[in-house]
């Protein structure tokens, strides 16, 4: 949401609140099409996952992601056939991104080098959120010295116990680690997309063009309600034009996941999607294996 005067009025992208040195390893990473090739595999490990973990479970749509069914549905609302919309999410994903890559009119090419930077940053930038989530559900924080739940179930309506780590999503009963594996790299992308690079952005389209809010007030109006709403989802669902809950409204989760949204903006406007999206999934991997080997026992 960077800033740029254009015969003198204003204009702002959707990401970048910080404009980098042309062609470094930042400002290469933060383009668009950086994070197209970067998500890829992200995007392939989430599809095959889904088909080959549990194909009986795969039968209930509750099995994906809700940010996932969410796109969906809106296909299928748009006119696009059942078969199509249960493949096509990831291909939405892929032409919003092209979109904004032309839109920032910056070069297309990518350096193999910078994969497995890409993928030490994101797993860097998401320890502080695992400290936090530790610190926040430090059993003498939860009520009556118990452990805080630390499910954050936003693709099955079910929960348990898992331990201090807070998984973004998600840990469901009968599942294996490599179904919450693969539920996380999910989260991750659509998550994000939802939550983050289209939320945000309508909303600031909302504060600062329609009620005429300075840019500073529109980026936290934005920033704030976006964050609460991508918390709150993790207690309250919407599928199919009904509320549903998701888990027990606890409100040290609330407030960890409010915290993580707006970190995860942070990122979104200094680092662009890619790297937030990483970050959320790996975040949630971390969390999801923290959990099964030392306090799942």
């Amino acid at each position: 949401m960077a800033g740029r005067k254009k015969n003198n009025k204003p204009s702002y992208s959707t990401s970048q609140l910080l404009n980098y040195e042309s062609d470094s390893y930042l400002e290469r990473t933060s383009r668009p099409v950086y994070a197209i090739v970067f998500l890829l595999p992200f995007l392939i490990f989430y599809e095959i996952g889904t088909i080959v973990i549990n194909t009986d479970v795969l039968n209930r749509s509750q099995v994906r992601v809700v940010a996932f069914v969410w796109l969906q549905q809106l296909l299928q609302y748009l006119g696009t056939s059942s078969r199509i919309a249960w493949i096509a999410p990831p291909l939405v994903v892929i032409l919003i991104l092209i979109g904004l890559q032309l839109a920032s009119r910056k070069r297309w090419y990518f350096c193999v080098g910078d994969y497995i930077p890409m993928v030490v940053e994101c797993v860097l930038l998401a320890v502080p959120l695992i400290v936090l989530s530790l610190f926040f559900n430090n059993p003498s924080l939860a009520p009556n010295g118990s452990r805080a739940a630390a499910t954050c179930v936003v693709d099955r309506a079910a929960g348990t116990d898992a331990g201090p780590a807070v998984p973004l999503a998600t840990e469901a009963n009968g599942h294996s680690l490599m179904a919450n594996i693969v539920t996380g790299v999910g989260a991750g992308i659509y998550e994000e997309l939802v939550f983050r690079l289209i939320l945000i952005c309508l909303l600031m389209m909302f504060f600062q063009d329609l009620l005429g809010l300075s840019h500073a007030n529109a980026i936290v109006s934005s920033v704030l309600i976006s964050a609460a709403l991508f918390s709150a989802h993790h207690h309250i669902i919407v599928l199919d034009g009904q509320l549903g809950r998701n888990a027990p409204f606890n409100w040290t989760e609330f407030g960890f996941r409010t915290m993580a949204g707006v970190y995860f903006a942070a990122l979104f406007a200094i680092r662009g999607f890619g790297i937030t999206a990483g970050t959320h999934a790996f975040y949630d991997i971390i969390a999801t294996l923290i959990n099964a080997l030392v306090f799942d026992h």
